[in-house]
């Protein structure tokens, strides 16, 4: 913790007013950018793919996005009926 900290504060004036974006930025550059990128296109393809066979693409592409791969369970999730459900004492059932 005390090394995460060191490279944190490395540079960083603490009365300064700005030291919070430096310290910021410090933790942002420690962050495997390139790998959580890779990742979430992976994770793209593969809810793509099982939208596609499912016949629900846009909704699990637009889950896969928000949830990564706990999207993939959005095609295998019953439908929605079309329309609203039926009155009691309809004689529509």
């Amino acid at each position: 913790m005390d090394d995460l900290l060191a490279k944190a504060m490395q540079g960083v004036d603490p009365a300064d007013p700005g030291a919070f974006f430096v310290i910021f930025m410090n933790l942002m550059r420690l962050v495997p950018w390139g790998q959580l990128i890779l990742w979430q296109v992976v994770f793209i393809v593969v809810g793509a793919l099982l939208g596609a066979w499912r016949g629900r693409l846009g909704a699990t592409l637009v889950a896969t996005l928000i949830f990564g791969p706990f999207g993939w369970i959005v095609p295998f999730l019953p439908r929605r009926p079309a329309g609203p459900p039926p009155l009691p004492g309809s004689k529509k059932r």
